[in-house]
């Protein structure tokens, strides 16, 4: 069961206006894995910009009604509640039904904690692509960066499309199974987003490269 932080809220999310649908979104951000090309280094703690990885992830979604965190319980700046995949490491699979498990909401946006430039412009798009697309029966909405390639970690999807698909597998099967085999089937529409919201950070080029573009700004 996904337990809550004790940190406090220091930043209202932003107001959901009146023309999205009263439902709204959760939100689970995926703050686990080895961070292997990062040599094991604490990747959602990196500040990028005067914030933490995760902390921009976490402002991205602030509009969500409720934030499920996967991963080790760290200092944030909002109220999130906190979820592991069982055992640990499992996997990106194992892992978003660890957070969706403490979901209620028809959609869940879904981001990985190493998007120093994700925002809030970019997950309120995804969210109603999805949620405005009931006439095309589509499952989710997924950012697609400049070269063409699907962002399952940058994505909306219906929450009871992604229960059906991790419903499929045996628990064990979950384990170490890819983001593209679970998703496999899945109605998704494209959302081209700007090259900076699709930045991530797996290797230390990669960090400083985003340190680069946060000092200047661009």
């Amino acid at each position: 069961m996904p337990e809550q932080s004790d940190t406090p809220r220091d930043v209202a999310p932003p107001v959901l206006s009146p023309g999205d649908p009263a439902t709204g979104f959760d939100a689970v951000v995926l703050a686990g894995g080895a961070a292997s090309r990062l040599g094991g280094v604490d990747k959602p703690g990196l500040e990028v910009g005067g914030q933490t990885l995760l902390d921009a992830a976490l402002t991205a979604c602030a509009g969500a009604r409720r934030t499920v965190v996967v991963g080790p319980v760290r200092p944030v700046g909002r109220t999130v509640e906190w979820a592991r995949e069982e055992p640990a490491g499992a996997g990106p699979a194992a892992a978003l039904a660890a957070g969706l498990a403490g979901c209620t909401s028809p959609y869940a946006i879904v981001l990985a904690a190493d998007l120093p430039f994700i925002d809030a412009e970019v997950v309120h798009s995804l969210w109603t692509t999805i949620s405005g697309a009931a006439e095309s029966r589509a499952d989710g909405a997924v950012a697609v960066d400049e070269s063409g390639r699907a962002q399952w970690l940058t994505a909306c999807y219906l929450r009871s499309a992604l229960l059906a698909r991790i419903g499929s597998f045996a628990p064990d099967e979950l384990l170490g199974l890819s983001l593209r085999r679970l998703l496999a089937g899945l109605r998704l529409t494209e959302v081209a987003v700007p090259a900076r919201a699709a930045f991530d950070c797996d290797t230390w080029e990669q960090v400083d490269a985003a340190r680069g573009l946060g000092a200047a700004g661009g």
